[in-house]
């Protein structure tokens, strides 16, 4: 029963690698990001979204980094 279940886990992950893979080659044309002062980027739009992504990861750990580096502090019963 467990095979099955792992066969049709990786058969989901291949129909999503497949599905996402073709969006990101489709959407392979070039994209320009303007920024401030003049500045600007010309990049395919997977990448763009690639950076994005992984920067709104960076953004998530960052702001969780906190509650995984301070241990819990045992509460005293006696104290409010």
């Amino acid at each position: 029963m467990t095979f099955l279940i792992k066969l049709l886990v990786w058969l989901l992950r291949i129909v999503v690698f497949i599905g996402l893979f073709g969006l990101a080659i489709k959407n392979s044309g070039p994209m320009e990001l303007r920024f401030f002062l003049d500045q600007n980027w010309i990049a395919p739009v997977s990448v763009v979204i690639l950076a994005v992504f992984a920067i709104g990861v960076a953004v998530g750990l960052t702001a969780a980094l906190g509650v995984f580096l301070n241990p819990r502090r045992k509460r005293d019963p006696g104290s409010a």
